[in-house]
C-alpha cells in the first residue's frame, strides 16, 4: 500500500487582533488553506483600552472611499460579504448586524453621493425631508454592526477552524521571522518559554497604530485620528442618519437597541479618554439631526432637549483611529530571514475610520498578494 504524502500547510503569522487582523486571518485560513497564528498584545475580551481600537467603533457600512478607486472596490466587496452574513434566517452572523434604511445628508459643498451607488434601493431625498441644515440627501439600505458581538463572532470562527492566538508584544518583525509563531508560547510546568522554532512562511502586518513603532516597519505616516461617541439606550431608533459638513454627525442604531451617536475626527490627538465638553456637543448635534433620539413620551408632550438624552446614556466611548497619510497601506514585499530564507511580508493597515467598512475586501487582497508571493 502506498501512502499519499501529506501536504504540509504553510505557516502564516498575522500581527494584530483587531477587526482587520481577525478578518485577514479568517480569509487566509478558510480560503487560502494556510495554518494561521494571530499574535497581539491586546484582544477583544480584554479590559477595554485605547490600544485596541476595534472595540470603540460605531460601526456601519457607509463607504468613505471618496475618489480612491481601489478603496471603492474593497468597500464594495466588504459590503457584499457582510450583506450575505446578515441575511435574515440564513446569514452565518445575522445576529451581529442590523439591516436598516440609512440617510446620508450633506451640507452645501460637502459629500459625494456617486460613490454610494451600489447600496440597495438608493434614492434621492426630497428637500422637505432634510434635517439640520442639509442641502441635499439620499436614502438607501445598508447595515450596522454590533461591535462586541461581531468581534466575538470573528474570534470564535477563527479558533473553531483551527486557528491559534498568542499574546505577546512584538518589538521587531525579526523576532517572528527567526522564531516563528510559537515565540510567546510558555511552558507553565517548566516555567520557561518553549524553545520550539518553526519557520514562518508569511508575515502579515495588521498592527494599526502599532505600525508606527513596530521595528522593521516604523511607518511615520501612521497617526491617530481621535474619535469620541456617546452610546444611548434607544431601541425605538431603527434608521441611521449621517450629516457631512463642517462637523460630522452620525446616528448608528444597533440590533441590540443601543444607538451610537457621534462624533469627532481629531488628527494627531492621542488623548485616550472621553472629554465631557465633547459629549455635550455630540448630544446637541445628534438631537438636531435626529430628534427621534428622545423618548417617544417626551416628544409627544414637548420639544426634546439634550437633558432628555442624558438618562439614556450607556457609556461614553473614545478610540484612536489608526490613520495614515496617503491612506491604506495594502502591499507586499519580500524580506530575508536570519536563516537566509525569503519570506513574504504583506502590509494591511492605515484604515483610519473605515476598518469595518473595508475589512473583508482588504483581506481578500492580502490573500491574493500572499499567494502570488509564495509562488515566486
Amino acid at each position: 500500500m502506498h501512502l499519499q504524502p501529506v501536504e504540509v500547510q504553510k505557516e502564516i503569522v498575522v500581527l494584530g487582533a483587531g477587526v482587520i487582523g481577525l478578518t485577514t486571518a479568517i480569509v487566509l485560513q478558510e480560503k487560502g488553506g494556510y495554518r494561521v497564528t494571530i499574535i497581539a498584545d491586546a484582544f477583544h475580551g480584554d479590559v477595554r483600552n485605547s490600544r485596541y481600537t476595534s472595540d470603540w467603533a460605531g460601526a456601519h457600512h457607509v463607504t468613505l472611499s471618496g475618489e480612491d478607486i481601489r478603496l471603492q472596490k474593497i468597500d464594495k466587496e466588504t459590503f457584499e460579504y457582510m450583506w450575505e452574513l446578515s441575511e435574515p434566517g440564513k446569514g452565518l452572523a445575522e445576529g451581529c448586524f442590523l439591516r436598516l434604511k440609512q440617510e446620508e445628508l450633506f451640507e452645501d459643498g460637502y459629500g459625494d453621493e456617486a460613490v454610494l451607488n451600489y447600496y440597495p434601493n438608493i434614492r434621492t431625498l426630497p428637500t422637505v425631508n432634510l434635517k439640520a441644515g442639509a442641502a441635499r440627501g439620499i436614502e438607501f439600505e445598508t447595515l450596522t454592526i454590533d461591535v462586541p458581538l461581531y468581534l466575538s463572532y470573528l474570534q470564535a470562527r477563527f479558533l473553531a477552524k483551527g486557528g491559534s492566538i498568542s499574546r505577546g508584544t512584538v518589538q521587531h518583525i525579526g523576532q517572528i521571522l527567526e522564531a516563528g509563531p510559537y515565540i510567546f508560547h510558555y511552558d507553565h510546568q517548566r516555567r520557561n518559554f518553549l524553545a520550539r522554532k518553526v519557520p514562518v512562511d508569511g508575515l502579515i502586518i495588521c498592527a494599526g497604530l502599532g505600525a508606527r513603532s513596530l521595528g522593521g516597519v516604523e511607518d511615520r505616516d501612521v497617526y491617530s485620528a481621535r474619535g469620541q461617541t456617546v452610546i444611548l439606550r434607544a431601541p425605538w431608533v431603527r434608521t441611521g442618519r449621517t450629516l457631512t459638513g463642517k462637523d460630522w454627525t452620525y446616528i448608528i442604531p444597533r440590533r441590540s437597541g443601543d444607538v451610537v451617536v457621534g462624533g469627532v475626527k481629531e488628527p494627531n490627538d492621542w488623548y485616550p479618554l472621553p472629554r465631557p465638553e465633547t459629549r455635550m456637543d455630540i448630544l446637541r448635534r445628534g438631537l438636531a439631526l435626529y430628534p427621534e433620539l428622545a423618548p417617544p413620551e417626551v416628544r409627544e408632550k414637548r420639544e426634546p432637549t439634550v437633558d432628555d438624552l442624558v438618562p439614556l446614556i450607556v457609556e461614553d466611548a473614545c478610540g484612536l483611529r489608526p490613520s495614515r497619510k496617503g491612506g491604506l497601506r495594502l502591499e507586499a514585499k519580500c524580506v530575508q530571514a536570519k536563516d537566509g530564507r525569503t519570506v513574504p511580508l504583506v502590509f494591511n493597515y492605515g484604515h483610519g475610520g473605515h476598518g469595518y467598512i473595508s475589512s473583508w475586501g482588504s483581506a481578500f487582497s492580502v490573500l491574493e498578494m500572499l499567494t502570488e508571493e509564495l509562488k515566486r
